[in-house]
């Protein structure tokens, strides 16, 4: 039986071949005969080991459709950023008086840190 050609694209036929040499199955782990077959427009891996043969088909496939597949994101229309209303800045906390970083507590740490109220400082 003569089976049509599909026309395999740009070397498909070539990669598909040196994967299917390259690939080296789970089972068996020890085998006594590997044979690679062309078959069409693929490729069929006979692996024998002790008790048995394990076979491993090489195929090329188009994916047609996929129910599955993640949905393309619909363009969104970019709009202009709406202006942001003026607001005026908060004023600047006011730098504690030196009365204010003198104080400490029972245990002498200072209750208001040195660095509080700096403008210089992000």
């Amino acid at each position: 039986m003569l089976r049509p050609d599909y026309g395999l694209s740009n070397g498909s036929h070539e990669e598909l071949e040196r994967r299917a040499r390259a690939y080296v199955p789970a089972h068996p782990f020890h085998h006594d005969r590997r044979r690679l077959l062309r078959d069409g427009d693929g490729f069929l891996l006979v692996v024998d080991g002790a008790w048995r043969s394990f076979l491993t088909r090489f195929t090329v496939a188009e994916l047609l459709e996929d129910s599955a597949a993640p949905r393309e994101p619909e363009p969104v229309a970019e709009e202009p950023p709406a202006p942001e209303p003026a607001e005026a800045a908060p004023p600047p906390s006011p730098r504690p008086t030196p009365e204010q970083l003198a104080e400490r507590d029972e245990d002498g740490v200072p209750v208001l840190p040195s660095w509080l109220g700096r403008r210089d400082l992000p």
